[in-house]
């Protein structure tokens, strides 16, 4: 009698996609985010989201306050397209008024900076699963 060969399971990572303009925000959420089983790409410059032909990651983390673009425009300009409505954004910011900005540009959540590591695994997590 032949022995049954299970194949192994496929696991598909999900992709999380970093904008911010600080180096070592994208350096550290990118180590922490892969230790944590996820997919990472990033970009120090918010207007190349808007430009990509590639496929969409599971997920945009997006900083509010980056140079050149503004993370609240960048949001604003792929919640009003057809292609990107129902991509999820977390907003990443130390502002005060990070509450506000999440209303004024549809972002489907946010992380006040300085956070805990399992507090935005925990918001991943809610918009990936």
């Amino acid at each position: 009698m032949k022995k049954k060969v299970s194949q192994p399971k496929v696991i598909l990572r999900k992709k999380i996609m970093i904008a911010d303009d600080d180096p070592a925000i994208v350096d550290s959420l990118t180590m922490m985010l892969e230790y944590g089983g996820y997919e990472v790409t990033s970009t120090l410059d918010g207007a190349t989201i808007l430009n990509t032909k590639s496929p969409l990651p599971d997920l945009l983390l997006l900083d509010i306050w980056m140079s050149g673009e503004d993370g609240k425009e960048i949001c604003k300009t792929l919640k009003s397209k057809k292609k990107t409505k129902h991509f999820p954004i977390i907003l990443l910011s130390a502002s005060q008024d990070i509450e506000k900005a999440v209303k004024e540009s549809g972002a489907d959540g946010y992380i006040a900076k300085p956070f805990q590591m399992n507090d935005l695994f925990a918001m991943i997590e809610k918009y990936t699963s």
